[in-house]
């Protein structure tokens, strides 16, 4: 197949539609399902990319949830803790496989951002992934392969329709990559920098203590930067992503927005949380968006008389901001990773208050002497990598 028409752009009345090399070759991919458009296509490529690199530089399966060209969450497939399959929501499906684990937490770190996702996975999808992936909104699969069981369970989503896209894991592109705007093409060489162990051996901190597991989260966080929309910033905890901030024109909007998504998964496993009871019935994604009310500010909105009833049992106590405050004070140990050199201070404090420990930027702002005297200040670790990973 040399070309394969979609059904539109990137909005419906952008028409005609399609994918094919310039070359002339065969397309590297085959749909086994469904009709894949556009947008697919953009998640399941950018997806596709960051899984392969993060099996590479981790030796782990790995999977990512996408939405809008930016992951929702990636992971790798370390085992789930009690807690963890709990919060995922797959604590009723006994032992998963690590490529399942990997899904789940990548499914998991986001919720809300990952409801309709495209998913990308590292490895030949198995039934238990597929029986992750059947429970949940989502779009499509991109892989390498697919077990028949696992096709035989993805093919009763979505009454057959569900997009199952495989594509062949030794296609290499063109070393030169061509994007059109407003007529113009644009060129450029492929973003083929490596994110391994050499990349943040530059540690400027007083603290120089990298552990093994924070390396690793380190990997974690840049190869997702590496395919999210700039500017972005990842928090990073035990091999997922936990908060992602993309596309934001300030920096600090990023660190923000990344932090509150990296709360909102530690809030989320408070007893608390955990023992909220929910009516029979109830929506995954209803239930989804009354956890993430009740821990924000708005929380009367699923507490109000008259609200509560339709989602909870019985009613819960208000998550008290003093309450939150105590159980985000128990995080520790957190990655984060930016696409570019942090700036201000600000971004420090505000990590800090996130429980970040691991820093990995490229330095070269004017002030790194104060990001530095900052993160000295909270005994942090923080490596410079010298390159900037800007995505568009």
């Amino acid at each position: 197949m040399k070309e394969l028409a979609l059904k539109y752009g990137c909005n419906p009345n952008q028409k005609p539609s399609r994918i094919y090399l310039a070359n002339g070759e065969e397309l590297p991919i085959t749909v086994l399902s469904g009709n894949p458009g556009y947008i697919n296509f953009l998640d399941a490529f950018n997806g596709w990319q960051l899984v392969r690199e993060l099996k590479k530089e981790t030796g782990l399966p790995a999977a990512t949830s996408f939405k809008h060209v930016s992951p929702a969450g990636a992971a790798v497939g370390l085992p789930l803790s009690d807690v963890q399959k709990k919060i995922y929501f797959v604590d009723d499906m006994g032992e998963l496989s690590p490529l399942a684990c990997a899904y789940a937490r990548a499914r998991g770190a986001d919720r809300m951002s990952s409801f309709g996702d495209f998913i990308a996975l590292s490895d030949v999808c198995d039934a238990d992934t597929a029986s992750i992936i059947k429970r949940e909104v989502s779009d499509g699969v991109i892989a390498p392969g697919f077990t028949d069981e696992a096709m035989e369970i993805l093919r009763q989503k979505k009454s057959g329709k569900y997009v199952v896209i495989q594509i062949d894991p030794d296609y290499v592109p063109a070393p030169l990559e061509h994007k059109e705007v407003f007529g113009v093409t644009f060129e450029q060489g492929r973003q083929e920098l490596p994110i391994n162990d050499e990349m943040f051996a530059n540690i400027v901190t007083k603290n120089k203590e990298l552990p093994k597991e924070a390396l690793i989260d380190m990997k974690v966080a840049m190869i997702t930067l590496k395919y999210t929309q700039s500017n972005s910033v990842c928090f990073v905890k035990d091999g997922q992503a936990i908060g992602v901030g993309a596309g934001q024109q300030s920096r600090v909007h990023c660190t923000r927005l990344a932090g509150q998504k990296a709360d909102n998964w530690w809030l989320r496993q408070c007893p608390k949380v955990l023992e909220l009871q929910f009516v029979d019935g109830i929506r995954r994604a209803d239930r989804d968006n009354a956890i993430d009310v009740y821990i924000g500010e708005e929380y009367m909105d699923v507490l109000a008389d008259g609200a509560w009833e339709k989602i909870f049992k019985v009613k819960p106590e208000v998550f008290t901001r003093e309450e939150k405050r105590a159980w985000l004070d128990k995080m520790e140990g957190v990655t984060l990773g930016s696409d570019a050199f942090f700036p201000f201070s600000d971004n420090i404090e505000r990590a800090h208050k996130s429980g970040v420990k691991y820093i990995a930027e490229p330095g070269g702002s004017v002030r790194d002497d104060a990001v530095i005297e900052c993160c000295d200040k909270y005994d942090m670790v923080m490596a410079f990598t010298g390159i900037r990973l800007f995505h568009h």
